[in-house]
């Protein structure tokens, strides 16, 4: 709910207003994290109006004051209560609630009060970051160089604002994995993980509305790091836990430093023992959760020559001493500590199989490492005074691939997993792996909302939130265009993580246009970003490079890269010249990757997040990440002197004339209405004519003539309009080149007499299939108590289909069975298979399955069982699927019924196979289906590929003009990429010059150096603002072994306005 404004209305608080701003008083009994927080609300105060407020702890208030305490701490709120003047009710006693209100006259000489309570410390401390988020500071202010928008007046409406208890009690993160990015940067910037760090990590946590830290354990411990660390936590108000491999708060960090003897209770329990007791002795003070249980060495199986059962004897022995330490140490009554057990990958099998721990500790369950919950909590365990959670990742480090660069968990998969989650019970505890944090913005945020509020979430709103934050962070002006790149690039990437593009057999080159389809797609993005960003002014390019821009632009070239070398393997297959080319190609993208990189380290932000992208990402052979990115191979040819055609169509991977196959493309059909392709190509050096022919006037190309250096593209439509009836109506073409080859292709059309697109009704079979879209039923029919309901773009085409509500029972259809009814008009009746895709869940409800059931007509119902799909499998392509065989007698229309079995099932697909479906990896298109506005779209290279200008300079230089704010009197600042492609270094000289618009010049410099073999440097220089220039030229001149390059750029003046 919106509360602040910038125009004031009788009755509402005036924070700012006519240059001044109200005081705000603090209690000097109230929480060291409550007066941490107000101070920086002053300060939040300062940035958006550039006016300070005074700051009082004592009682002598201004007639206009922003009055802040903890119910039971601060001796004005209790007597503002007390008197009736301040609305507690729900608050008070509550879990880190709180109250925003306006007071008229609350006491002596104050005539209007805004008032913040909270319920304990970090209630206050949320309303305090609630108004300051009001106000216009981002949460990611400092983490994403989001910058305040400036307000000359804060007013505050008149009322009262209210927070209850958070949905989730413990809302937190885990740095996780943080080598090499984090690790590095950290490094770079601090003396270590020390609290000069985590400050701003506390910080974050709370302006989320967040409680709790699993703090970064690669290669530290966090409270051995820095003695400050610990202290500050709890003074901040975070509670710290550690991972679900550490137990008894004592870091993995801690046992390299310290361990005597094995990580083994069953031979070195005395040792353990005391080492666990130094830890619950040492943070007794502080608010924690204490990890119980015990893994093995490192985030292992535990080890040992013990059997299973012996493994769970030997665990149980653990908590119970474990228990006995936090007894004797920390609170007699252990019950009263929060503690968790992890159910985490091998440890829910003991649990699964008898293993009990005391009913106060926290189930915490688990993720499958890639998003899918592995457990909810039964009925039962629903009674359980601990309660449970969930540990869900954004990254991991294992098999079958670790993916840690950027997010490929779309935000429709985190709701729906997680309101699931919710709806079971796990609400005690919800930790996110968010790897190095950065750039998982926006999905980390997502995640912190949801636990504070899940009421705000359902399955239809993910859109709109994605918008509001967008605005917030970016103004309304671009606020959509920014949530659709956002969510865009995390979809696409949630087809196929990026990690795992050369692990499977990838987007097809030959069949439904497939590969093209996906380039389009990102290609799509990836401009809404670039001119997105030329448009924005020069303070909000950076945050939008690191929340939107980057990982937009990065995802598309890392899949361009490969797709781009694997059709230089078809194309070598082919025989094109243009084989070359590709491989050029794909080399440039490579590079243009490593640019971005560079962009993001050393040029965004003028390098501050230097290092937060030096994760590889690009050549991974097995679950481990590369040590350095790894050029994907591509194949050369070797040209020959001549001309020499080829032709080679959609849907094949031959070429022709050298093939001895038939050349016959996918039919066309009346419906669809699709274009196809021809390639025609040289196989050699010399240019060389070309015509075509077709034997119909119905049949339209885009081109019938011209020459060929590499290759070209045409286009074949049919019109439709005077096209004949039938259902296998032929035609043919004919390709013919000066250089003496012909290719004669043939192609035929379905266009029956009894049907067409203004009568058909339902989806129609076409070229031997039917893909249907899950979201696109003919007819849903819901039980009393149940129905299908779409997630809008769920999934990895469009949208998905799902049971609501998410705990009904299991059932036998098609009794209580809600169903999806999908008509479909069948050309080859007969011997059928019905392919069903769903997302890639698991069956985490103990005594249910994974199923469906699949019928047409009102013949038998079949039961589709995904629970045997091939986990790997699963979690790489982001999908699971189940086939079954029908029978289906009769031309024409049937009903595909749907049924509910299980009700985690999410239905995102269906292919119906009757001989024609070919291999793609995402299913083929849509089929068209009666009311279908879309048509088929062209995708794929220019009309005419010809040669590349081959880049010869062996130094580059890439300019940007941005603008400083650390020099007012040299504010313009020239960032100056130079780039080594030798494998030699180079001593060089570098002079740049900028010049105004009317061609004066401003200012010259120059530097010299060394520069590495494969190297990039970044020189930044600062220059005078011209008043009144709009453009400026940039010359640069280098010089490295008596080579000289120059180079000239026209630069925009950076916009300085402010949004």
């Amino acid at each position: 709910m919106k509360y602040v404004d910038e125009t004031y209305s009788i009755g509402d608080f005036k924070l700012v207003y006519n240059n001044k701003a109200a005081d705000i008083y603090v209690s000097s009994e109230d929480f060291k994290g409550v007066i941490r927080a107000v101070k920086t609300l002053r300060e939040d105060i300062n940035k958006v109006s550039r006016i300070l407020p005074k700051l009082r702890t004592s009682e002598q208030l201004s007639e206009n004051t922003v009055i802040i305490g903890t119910i039971g701490n601060s001796p004005i709120i209790d007597r503002l209560i007390a008197e009736g003047k301040l609305d507690a009710a729900d608050v008070k006693e509550k879990w880190e609630a709180f109250v925003i209100q306006t007071v008229d006259n609350p006491m002596t000489d104050v005539d209007k009060a805004l008032v913040i309570a909270g319920s304990n410390k970090r209630g206050t401390i949320f309303g305090v970051y609630d108004l300051s988020e009001q106000i216009g500071i981002s949460p990611w202010h400092w983490w994403a160089d989001i910058p305040a928008r400036h307000r000359d007046d804060l007013i505050v409406r008149q009322g009262i604002y209210k927070q209850g208890e958070p949905s989730v009690k413990y809302r937190g993160i885990f740095f996780n994995d943080e080598g090499p990015s984090l690790m590095a940067w950290v490094r770079a910037n601090y003396r270590d993980f020390t609290h000069e760090f985590y400050e701003h990590v506390f910080e974050l946590i709370l302006r989320l509305k967040g409680n709790y830290l699993w703090p970064a354990m690669w290669d530290n411990a966090f409270n051995e790091d820095d003695e400050l660390n610990p202290l500050l936590a709890d003074e901040y108000g975070i509670v710290m836990g550690t991972s679900h491999h550490e137990p008894m708060i004592r870091a993995h960090g801690e046992w390299k430093k310290h361990r005597k003897g094995p990580w083994d209770y069953s031979v070195n329990e005395e040792y353990l023992y005391r080492f666990w007791e130094h830890g619950i002795e040492r943070n007794k003070n502080f608010e924690s959760i204490v990890t119980l249980g015990m893994r093995g060495d490192g985030d292992e199986e535990m080890g040992g020559q013990l059997t299973f059962k012996k493994k769970i004897e030997l665990l149980q022995k653990i908590v119970q001493d474990q228990r006995k330490i936090i007894r004797e140490k920390m609170n007699s009554d252990v019950t009263k500590v929060p503690q968790l057990w992890a159910l985490y990958k091998e440890v829910q099998d003991y649990y699964e199989n008898g293993m009990r721990v005391p009913e106060d500790i926290t189930l915490l369950w688990s993720d499958d490492n890639h998003g899918n919950l592995r457990r909810v909590p039964t009925e039962e365990e629903r009674g359980r005074s601990g309660g449970a959670g969930i540990y869900y990742h954004l990254d991991y480090v294992g098999g079958p691939r670790s993916y840690k660069w950027i997010n490929t968990v779309p935000l429709q998969k985190i709701w729906e997993q997680m309101h699931k989650a919710y709806e079971y019970g796990a609400d005690r505890i919800w930790i996110l792996n968010v790897g190095d944090l950065k750039p998982m913005e926006f999905q980390t945020e997502y995640f912190f909302r949801m636990a504070w509020n899940m009421d705000e979430f359902n399955k239809d709103n993910t859109w709109k939130y994605s918008v509001r934050w967008a605005e917030r962070e970016f103004g309304k002006e671009y606020a959509e265009d920014i949530s659709y790149i956002i969510n865009r690039y995390s979809k696409l990437n949630g087809r196929l993580k990026p990690e795992l593009l050369n692990a499977v057999e990838l987007y097809s080159q030959t069949n439904y246009k497939e590969a093209d389809s996906v380039i389009a797609d990102f290609n799509e993005i990836t401009v809404k970003a670039e001119n997105i960003y030329e448009k924005l002014p020069d303070n909000l390019k950076d945050a939008f490079f690191q929340v939107a821009f980057y990982p937009a632009k990065a995802s598309a070239q890392v899949t361009e890269l490969y797709l781009t070398a694997e059709k230089n393997k078809l194309y070598a297959a082919q025989g094109r010249a243009s084989t070359n080319e590709l491989a050029d190609m794909a080399e440039k993208i490579f590079e243009a990757d490593a640019e971005l990189t560079f962009d993001y380290n050393k040029r965004m932000a003028f390098g501050r997040w230097n290092h937060m992208m030096d994760q590889t990402h690009i050549g991974y052979t097995y679950w481990n990440y590369p040590p350095e990115n790894i050029m994907p191979e591509v194949t050369r040819l070797k040209l020959e002197s001549g001309a020499e055609m080829g032709v080679a169509i959609e849907g094949s991977a031959e070429a022709w004339p050298i093939s001895s196959k038939r050349c016959i493309l996918p039919k066309f059909d009346g419906f669809n209405r699709e274009s196809r392709y021809i390639d025609i190509f040289n196989r050699k050096k010399d240019i060389f004519a070309f015509s075509i022919d077709a034997d119909e006037k119905w049949i339209k190309l885009s081109s019938t003539k011209g020459t060929i250096e590499l290759e070209k593209r045409i286009w074949i439509d049919i019109d439709w309009d005077n096209a004949p009836k039938g259902e296998d109506v032929q035609g043919s073409i004919r390709v013919s080149s000066s250089s003496g080859q012909t290719v004669a292709i043939n192609l035929s059309l379905f266009n029956p007499v009894e049907i067409d697109r203004t009568t058909l009704e339902g989806f129609i079979e076409s070229n031997g299939y039917i893909s249907i879209e899950a979201e696109h039923y003919t007819k849903k029919v819901d039980t009393n108590n149940a129905g299908w309901e779409k997630i809008p773009d769920y999934g990895r085409t469009l949208s998905s289909m799902t049971v609501f509500p998410v705990k009904v029972p299991s059932t036998t259809p098609p009794e209580n069975s809600p169903c999806l009814e999908y008509k479909v008009y069948i050309v080859n009746p007969g011997e059928l298979e019905v392919t069903t895709l769903i997302a890639p869940t698991i069956d985490f409800i103990p005594g249910q399955g994974l199923r469906l059931g699949i019928s047409f007509d009102d013949q038998p119902i079949k039961i589709a069982d995904f629970s045997n799909c091939d986990w790997d499998e699963s979690v790489i392509y982001n999908i699971r699927k189940a086939k079954t065989a029908h029978n289906v007698e009769g031309y024409g229309y049937h009903t595909l019924k749907i049924w509910m079995v299980d009700p985690i099932v999410v239905l995102q697909k269906i292919l119906i196979n009757m001989g024609g479906l070919k291999p793609s990896y995402l299913g083929a298109p849509e089929s068209y289906y009666g009311g279908k506005k879309e048509t088929g779209k062209k995708y794929g290279k220019p009309e005419e590929l010809k040669l590349m200008a081959k880049e010869k300079a062996l130094m580059i230089v890439r300019p940007t003009l941005r603008l400083n704010d650390v020099l007012p009197e040299k504010p313009l600042t020239a960032q100056i990429e130079v780039s080594n492609r030798d494998i030699f270094s180079h001593k060089f000289a570098l002079t740049i010059s900028l010049f105004d618009e009317r061609g004066n010049i401003i200012d010259s410099v120059s530097n010299m150096g060394i520069i590495a073999r494969k190297d990039r440097q970044m020189y930044n220089y600062c220059f005078k603002e011209v008043e009144n220039s709009k453009r400026y030229k940039l010359k640069t001149s280098i010089i490295y072994e008596k080579n000289l390059s120059e180079y000239e750029f026209e630069l925009e003046q950076p916009d300085q306005s402010i949004v």
